[in-house]
Formats: C-alpha cells, sequence, structure tokens
C-alpha cells in the first residue's frame, strides 16, 4: 500500500509539473469555437476518452524548432489502448541496436531468419513481398510504416527484445509507458515474455546470431486508472461473456511520450547530443521517407489499392478519406493505432508550399454498445471525422499564424 501511494502522488506531482508547462485552455476555447465540428465529443468527452496535444513549431535563424505545447485532458494516468502506435519506437530502437552492435556486413537490409524456441513463437525464412523475397529490418519497418503490419512489428519486437525495448523507452524520456506485447496474436503473460533467436546472413555466410530472450519483468503500473471497461465482450470463440473487458498487463503509450518520441526522431537537433537516437542519417531519411508515403507510391511491399487507400494510414487531417486519391504539398509524418474503439494518432503536418508545421497527438474512442472485440465501433461516423476536423481546424489556425522565421522543410522533402 505504501508503495502505491508512492508511486500514485510521483505521478500526480509530475503530471501537474506538466500541466504547469502546457496550456490548457487554448484548445478548449478552439474547440468551442467549432460546435458544428466538436459539438458530440464536447459533450461527452469523457465517453470519447479524448486526450490531444498539440505543439506549434517556431524556427530561429538557424532553422532550429522551438516548441509551444497546449493540451486537452491530458493526463498520464488515465489509461486508453494505445494499438499500433507502439510500433514507432520499436522500430527506432531495431536500428538503434543494429547500429550499436557495430558488426561487419550487418545493417538494416541485411537478410535474417527467425526460428521458434518456445511455446506459440513461429518461424521465418521468406518474405514475398519484398524485392529478394527474403526478410530483413528494413522491409519489417516499410510494412509496419505503410500500412502497420502487425506481424512487421511482432518481428521487430522480437529481435530488440522485450527488456531492451523498455530500458530505452525510460532512457529516451518515456516515463508513462511500456511495450510488452506483440500485437494481434493475443500475446500476454508468460508468452510475451519469450522472444525468438535470430540469424544475420549473407549467402551462406552467418554474420550475427542472436539466442532466443527471456524478459522477467511485469512493468506494473498500479497508478493507471481506466484499466477495465465497458460491460462485455466477445472471447476468442465468439461468445458473448457478459463482463467487463480487462486491458490489464497489457501495452501503455501515454500521449505526451509518443509526442516526445516523434520530436526526437524528427528535430534530433532540438535535443542535446546525448539525448539523441542512436540512428544515421541514412535511417532518418528512411524512416522518414516510409512514414510519410502512401502504400502506392512504393513498388515493395505492392499492394491492393482497394484494400490500402493512399489515406489508409493517415488520420489527424486526412481522415482516411477514402476520396482523396493523391497527396499533393501538404504530408502527414505519423504513426497512427486503430484498435478496441480508439483511434490514436501521433503526427507532423506539414504544408511545403505554405510553410505550415504543427505536431499533434490525439486518442479518441467510440464503442457505443459497451461491448468489447465485437468489431463493432463508430469509426466512420464519430472518431475519423474528429480527426480530420480536428487536423483541418489546426492546419488553418496554423495559416493565420505569424512566424518570424519561414522553416526551411527541405529536410522531409522527397
Amino acid at each position: 500500500m505504501r508503495i502505491f501511494i508512492f508511486f500514485y502522488f510521483t505521478i500526480m506531482s509530475i503530471s501537474i509539473g506538466m500541466a504547469q508547462q502546457i496550456d490548457s485552455t487554448y484548445l478548449v476555447l478552439l474547440l468551442q469555437k467549432n460546435p458544428e465540428l466538436f459539438g458530440q465529443i464536447l459533450k461527452h468527452p469523457t465517453h470519447h476518452e479524448v486526450q490531444i496535444l498539440y505543439t506549434q513549431i517556431d524556427r530561429d535563424k538557424n532553422n532550429i524548432p522551438h516548441f509551444k505545447s497546449f493540451g486537452y485532458r491530458l493526463d498520464p494516468t488515465w489509461y486508453f489502448y494505445p494499438a499500433s502506435t507502439v510500433k514507432l519506437p520499436t522500430a527506432i530502437f531495431a536500428l538503434e541496436k543494429i547500429n550499436e552492435l557495430k558488426i561487419d556486413g550487418l545493417d538494416k537490409n541485411t537478410p535474417l531468419r527467425i526460428d521458434s524456441a518456445y511455446e506459440r513463437q513461429t518461424s521465418v525464412r521468406t518474405d514475398y513481398s519484398s524485392e529478394n523475397s527474403l526478410p530483413s529490418i528494413a522491409h519489417y519497418i516499410k510494412k509496419v510504416l505503410l500500412t502497420s503490419d502487425n506481424d512487421g512489428h511482432n518481428r521487430l519486437f522480437e529481435f530488440v527484445g522485450r527488456a531492451e525495448i523498455n530500458d530505452k523507452l525510460k532512457k529516451h524520456g518515456s516515463k508513462y509507458s511500456r511495450i510488452v506485447n506483440r500485437l494481434a496474436i493475443g500475446d500476454k503473460g508468460i508468452w510475451a515474455k519469450h522472444t525468438n533467436p535470430f540469424t544475420f546472413y549473407k549467402d551462406d555466410q552467418i554474420i550475427y546470431k542472436q539466442d532466443a530472450q527471456y524478459d522477467p519483468k511485469d512493468y506494473e503500473m498500479p497508478w493507471l486508472k481506466n484499466t477495465v471497461q465497458g460491460i462485455a465482450y466477445m472471447n476468442a470463440a465468439d461468445e458473448l461473456v457478459h463482463e467487463p473487458w480487462s486491458f490489464e498487463g497489457l501495452n501503455v503509450y501515454a500521449l505526451a511520450d509518443q509526442q516526445l518520441m516523434l520530436k526526437k526522431l524528427l528535430f534530433p537537433e532540438a535535443f542535446p547530443v546525448k539525448q539523441r537516437f542512436n540512428l544515421t542519417e541514412d535511417d532518418y531519411r528512411f524512416i522518414y521517407y516510409y512514414m510519410s508515403r502512401s502504400p502506392q507510391e512504393v513498388t515493395y511491399p505492392k499492394y491492393d489499392a482497394n484494400e490500402f487507400w493512399p489515406t489508409y494510414s493517415k488520420f489527424v487531417y486526412f481522415g482516411r478519406d477514402k476520396s482523396i486519391s493523391s497527396f499533393q504539398n501538404i504530408r502527414s509524418f505519423n504513426k497512427y493505432g486503430d484498435s478496441y474503439g480508439y483511434n490514436i494518432d501521433n503526427a507532423y503536418i506539414v504544408d511545403f508550399e505554405k510553410g505550415v508545421e504543427f505536431l499533434v497527438s490525439v486518442v479518441v474512442q467510440s464503442n457505443q454498445n459497451g461491448i468489447y472485440n465485437d468489431g463493432i465501433y463508430e469509426y466512420e461516423t464519430v472518431t475519423y471525422p474528429f480527426l480530420k476536423n480536428l487536423g483541418e481546424v489546426l492546419y488553418q489556425e496554423e495559416l493565420k499564424r505569424p512566424k518570424l522565421v519561414k522553416p526551411d522543410l527541405k529536410r522531409f522533402s522527397f
């Protein structure tokens, strides 16, 4: 009990400190100015689990970015399911690990094999969506960034290892987060603690072998609220269970942590050298390119446009709108999440022509019937329109905002 009280007041003191640094009125007034767009959400913000972190960017004469942030209902102790947003740090840490190993012949494009060494694990030898039909760290990252591929993330999770992922989250300043599960395979408990052995090779030569790993830690977060939700859920046998759905023991990725990681990725020059990711310039450009592309702009993997349309992975500003056939001057460098009625986007929106740039991290949920895992959520009518409208309203605000220095955005232009 004493430990719980200590953690609770520690987190609350941190939260209060965060609130003092982030303007908490600007977004409320902005949303209220647009009742036709946000009226439903404003009436029931708790029901829709809304949290928003919007950050303005101003450049100095050396093009170094400076940030001013605005929050709406931010609370790192209030749980939301982060879904696929956890895939971005896992991808970053996979590239960091390759660089830190410093092994001749080992890079993100090196072919690999994955073996199984524990119950439920699966092996990999080929990947026919890649140009050479072989799996690699680079190709897994491409699939994660382009279409949020679950298997791609799970393989990166297995390569980095659960312990290293969580050590690096902490190292890079994520105070309220943990990544402890693979996605979409019911990975929980003892199975999530074991990860597969890897072999990297070129032709017949083995370049690096990594043994299976085990992480005994549970990464408990006793201060979390809202981890049990709803009135019922569908189990694996498609049977309705009349009990609340529990998110306990699953991934946690608070909005403030999400945006911090995105800032470090996009603007390393704004952070001291020791706080930056261990990435090469090629790594940065590789991630920027694939996180900003539509599936149709890439040859490998080759995607069916009916299944993966241009805005498939773009929530803020674009609203996953199927009528948008291509991107022009405006791009979103983002990682979204989409599960259990939750839509999350962690995005950097850029208009190259007009010199507009801003960060927004947002979560919204719609699960009207209170039943989890039934696939019945109001994405099309509630969450997608909210995310599109929010992005458009913030973009219009940015157009009106005077800037002393027009940003040089060529780092993000391809």
